[in-house]
C-alpha cells in the first residue's frame, strides 16, 4: 500500500529541491492527500492554507547549540525551515523528550503540540551473528581479538578525541586498541596528530579508511556491522550532544555494553543499560574503559539490561507511536 511519488513535469524534475520545498502542495491537493509528514524537520510551504493535516520530525536542534558546525548560510536556512515547520505542523514528533525540550525553548511551541515517537534500529542488529560469520569478518576487516568500538562522524560534538586521550593515559595499564567507524574532517586531523605525537598508531584503528572497508558493499550498506559490534568488548560513544544516538541503540540490541554520555538525550537511550560519564572528563572515561573492561560481571548485568532496554525500541513499538499521532490528528 506504499505508492512512490517523484516530480511529474519537466521543471520540477529539474528543481526538485524546489518542488520538495513548496511545488508539491499542488500536487498533493491535486492527489486529494490527507494528511502529509514531513519526516526530517521540514514542511513544504504553503501546506498550512489547505487542508491537509500536517505532522512534522525534529531530530535534533544541534544548530541552535552548535551553530559553528554550520556553514552562515546553511544555518539560517535549517532555521528557516524547521521554525516555519514547527509554527505551522498540526503535531510534531521529537525523537527524544531531550528534543522536545529543546523544541519548546527555541521555537517557543506549545509542549501538548508534541509527541515524543523513539526510534529504532535496523534490525539486523538485533540478530545473534554465527561464529562463522564473525571469524570471516573479524578475518576480513583484520580485527584484534579485543577491541572497543567507535561509531559516529568524527566531528567534535562527537568528542573522539576524549576517548584517544583517555586510552594514552591508559598506555601502560590496558592495552586495548579502539576500532573507529567514521569519516571526518579538521577534527579528524587534530585526534591524527595527537596519535602520531604519542605514538599511539596501534591503539586507534580507522576502520572506514582501510582499502577493504572501502571497496567493501557490505561496509557501505551495515551489513557488516553487527558481526563488527558483537565481537567488540563496548561501544564507547560519549557524545557532547545528540538528538537520539542510534549507536547506543544498536549496541543495546548486539548484546554490547555501552559507555556513554550523561548528557542530553544519551540517558534515554541507554536507561539503566549503560555506564554514564561526564563526556568532558577524561579521567571519568579512562575509569569507564577499565572497570567495563576488568569487570566480567559488570559486563554480564549491561548486556542483560540493555537487551530489555531495547525492547522499547522495537519497529513495532516506535510505528504504534507514529500511527497513533496520525489517528488523533
Amino acid at each position: 500500500n506504499i505508492i512512490p511519488f517523484f516530480p511529474a513535469t519537466t521543471i520540477n524534475k529539474i528543481f526538485k529541491a524546489f518542488w520538495r520545498s513548496s511545488w508539491v502542495v499542488s500536487d498533493l491537493v491535486k492527489n486529494n492527500i490527507e494528511l502529509y509528514h514531513g519526516l526530517s524537520h521540514e514542511l513544504p510551504i504553503g501546506i498550512h492554507k489547505t487542508t491537509i493535516k500536517t505532522v512534522v520530525t525534529m531530530h535534533d536542534l544541534i544548530v541552535e547549540r552548535y551553530p559553528k558546525q554550520f556553514s552562515i548560510i546553511d544555518g539560517y536556512l535549517y532555521k528557516k525551515k524547521y521554525r516555519y515547520a514547527c509554527k505551522h505542523a498540526n503535531k510534531i514528533i521529537a525523537i527524544s523528550q531531550q528534543t522536545k525540550q529543546d523544541v519548546i525553548n527555541f521555537c517557543a511551541v506549545d509542549a501538548n503540540k508534541i509527541e515524543v515517537c523513539y526510534q529504532s534500529c535496523n534490525s539486523i542488529f538485533r540478530n545473534a551473528v554465527s561464529i562463522e560469520n564473525k571469524n570471516a569478518i573479524k578475518q576480513l576487516y583484520n580485527l584484534p581479538d579485543e577491541y572497543f568500538l567507535s561509531v559516529g562522524s568524527i566531528i567534535e560534538r562527537k568528542n573522539l578525541f576524549s576517548v584517544v586521550k583517555a586510552l594514552h593515559q591508559l598506555k601502560s595499564t590496558l592495552k586495548i586498541p579502539i576500532v573507529v567507524i567514521g569519516n571526518g574532517g579538521s577534527y579528524k586531523k587534530k585526534i591524527q596528530q595527537y596519535i602520531q605525537q604519542h605514538n599511539l598508531q596501534a591503539t586507534i584503528i580507522f576502520l572506514s579508511d582501510t582499502v577493504v572497508a572501502k571497496n567493501e558493499s557490505g561496509f557501505a550498506n551495515s551489513a557488516h556491522f553487527p558481526a563488527i559490534y558483537q565481537q567488540a568488548i563496548a561501544l564507547v560513544y560519549p557524545s557532547i550532544y545528540e538528538g537520539f544516538g542510534i549507536p547506543v541503540l544498536e549496541a543495546l540490541c548486539s548484546g554490547l555494553p555501552v559507555i556513554t554520555s550523561n548528557t542530553s538525550c544519551l540517558p534515554e537511550a541507554g536507561g539503566n543499560a549503560a555506564y554514564y560519564v561526564n563526556p568532558n572528563s577524561v579521567q571519568e572515561i579512562a575509569t569507564a574503559l577499565q572497570e567495563v573492561y576488568h569487570n566480567k560481571n559488570l559486563q554480564q548485568t549491561m548486556i542483560a539490561k540493555g537487551y530489555e532496554h531495547a525492547k522499547k525500541f522495537t519497529d513495532e513499538v516506535t510505528a504504534t507511536a507514529v500511527m497513533n499521532v496520525y489517528k488523533n490528528l
